[in-house]
């Protein structure tokens, strides 16, 4: 018997400083339309893939929650938890529509108490700001300035300020040094809305840097709004590093970490807390790049690039009030994430002494456990498409809605994993079925749930997905044309839409404006007082 947690009981555990964790197992895009603020978004899709990594303790007070019109889901999720061998799982009575029928806060969008965050900065250090007019003003009368985009390269690559350079957040104060060395340069963060041209601008303030900084009012999306091109495709080329550059980094650092009262922690220290079981549960953050993280990195360490960690902090830590240890080589990019980490109300927040020089370090992908099954029958390619010609095969694509939007197998038909059992009833079923997704692991846990719900072993996982379909010269086709359910698997960003997209985007930036006046509304969250108010 699975226990049921009151929307009373579940307010006060949100209000406490309990380790809990609170998950919603809807999809992102149905999630971003109405939420408890605190609720980590994990779809039932994606359970056995995630839940290791964002809740790794198993005696971690769990609930469980949907919109609350269908417990099945719920069920089976809490159900799958205590098979896995978590203890402590409850389901919140009544879901979300009880949650707000008793008259609490619901919130949309996605991220939500980061992008909150970002907008209580800009009001309590009253973070210095520039219009995309102003700046096109600068830039066509040329002026001394640099426009860096504090976003990861991928979405630079989308689109970007035409000059601009790409810097993600969490790496701005550590290569700022080598990339101006003006004091009299004008330096402009942007990002594709608020959050990180907020969060950016203010580090390099709270570092000292003594130029004048600024931070682009609603990002790229302001200057689409204003009228003004964007570029497209833009690589992004970290500025080298000096190591006169790295020194004035790590002096401005340290200044931050003694302001904030950044706590260090030795190797022992660390070996201790990882090998306490019924310590805190343990986040070890690699707050590096990506590319640096693949190149070596502490065993057990995840990578959570720190712009990134502070954008989309419900995205790598799944348990509240839980300890966080942030890692990186020069201690730098380790400071400014933890300052920030600090000043969102997180308590137990740590920088590992000496990052991971002279520690032991490993090559290896990080690779989450993943309960379930995964189904093992594989197709390649050419193997497809050879039954594709016969008419032999079902294709279901269970990538995003938005990738399979863009380009998918011709044919396909696209749901996601935690309705397929329900939607594949939709189609007439031949010969065989093959699961494509550029996930593989989903496309197994897929594959193994549909040959149990249809009693039958003709079903295929294609090698590689999509992506492995299109690099050996197999056409694709767009559209929406064969989805066999609704496509609120994700939440679209503004520039997702094929249509109404300036619309979108003013919609967008006015909710993230709105949120701060929000989130007073909610007991749940608060945010230190940030240090010159002290």
């Amino acid at each position: 018997m699975i226990n049921n947690i009151s929307t009373l009981t579940l307010k006060e555990l949100l209000e406490s400083q309990t380790e809990m964790s609170l998950i919603d197992i809807r999809e992102e895009g149905e999630f971003s339309q109405g939420h408890i603020l605190l609720a980590n978004c994990i779809p039932l899709s994606y359970l056995e893939l995630r839940i290791a990594d964002l809740i790794p303790k198993k005696f971690t007070k769990i609930i469980i929650m949907d919109l609350g019109t269908n417990e099945s889901n719920t069920i089976e999720a809490a159900t799958k938890l205590i098979n896995w061998g978590y203890f402590d799982v409850s389901i919140l009575k009544g879901g979300l529509i009880n949650w707000k029928n008793k008259g609490n806060s619901v919130f949309q969008g996605v991220n939500v108490p980061s992008k909150a965050f970002g907008e209580y900065i800009e009001k309590h250090y009253r973070t210095p700001s520039i219009t995309a007019e102003e700046l096109k003003t600068l830039i066509d009368t040329n002026k001394n300035i640099i426009v860096i985009d504090s976003r990861p390269a991928e979405e630079f690559k989308r689109m970007s300020i035409p000059g601009a350079i790409n810097v993600p957040g969490g790496e701005l104060v550590y290569r700022i040094h080598d990339l101006v060395t003006n004091p009299e340069t004008e330096i402009i963060i942007n990002c594709a809305g608020r959050t990180r041209s907020i969060i950016g601008a203010q580090s390099l303030i709270n570092a000292g840097i003594s130029n004048n900084i600024l931070a682009l009012e609603n990002g790229t999306m302001g200057w689409h709004l204003a009228g003004f091109n964007l570029s497209y495709g833009s690589l992004s080329n970290e500025p080298n590093l000096s190591q006169v550059g790295i020194k004035k980094a790590k002096i401005a650092a340290n200044l931050v970490a003694e302001k904030y009262q950044i706590n260090f922690i030795d190797n022992d220290t660390l070996t201790e807390w990882k090998n306490d079981i019924n310590g805190p549960t343990l986040y070890l953050l690699d707050v590096r790049s990506p590319r640096e993280f693949n190149q070596s990195h502490l065993i057990d360490s995840r990578n959570a690039p720190g712009g990134q960690l502070i954008q989309a902090l419900d995205t790598y830590v799944g348990v509240r009030n839980s300890r966080i240890v942030l890692i990186d080589d020069t201690e730098v990019r380790s400071i400014m994430t933890a300052s920030w980490l600090i000043q969102m109300g997180w308590n137990d927040v740590h920088v590992l002494s000496g990052g991971i020089i002279s520690k032991k370090v490993t090559t290896q992908p990080h690779y989450p456990i993943i309960y379930g099954t995964l189904w093992t029958k594989f197709i390649s390619p050419k193997q497809l498409e050879r039954y594709m010609n016969k008419n032999e095969v079902v294709v279901i694509d269970i990538n995003s809605s938005l990738k399979y939007r863009d380009g998918h197998i011709p044919g396909a038909y696209w749901s996601v994993r935690s309705r397929l059992c329900y939607e594949i009833k939709n189609i007439s079923l031949i010969k065989c079925i093959v699961i494509s997704s550029d996930n593989d692991n989903l496309a197994k846990l897929a594959a193994n749930d549909l040959s149990i719900s249809l009693n039958t072993k003709d079903i295929y996982v294609l090698e590689g997905g999509t992506n492995n379909w299109s690099a050996n010269s197999y056409p694709l086709e767009k559209g929406l044309s064969k989805t066999l359910g609704p496509t609120n698997d994700i939440q679209y960003k503004p520039y997702d839409n094929l249509d109404r997209v300036e619309e979108a985007m003013r919609q967008y930036l006015e909710w993230e404006i709105a949120l701060t006046k929000e989130i007073t509304l909610d007991n749940t969250l608060s945010f230190a007082k940030p240090n010159h108010l002290s």
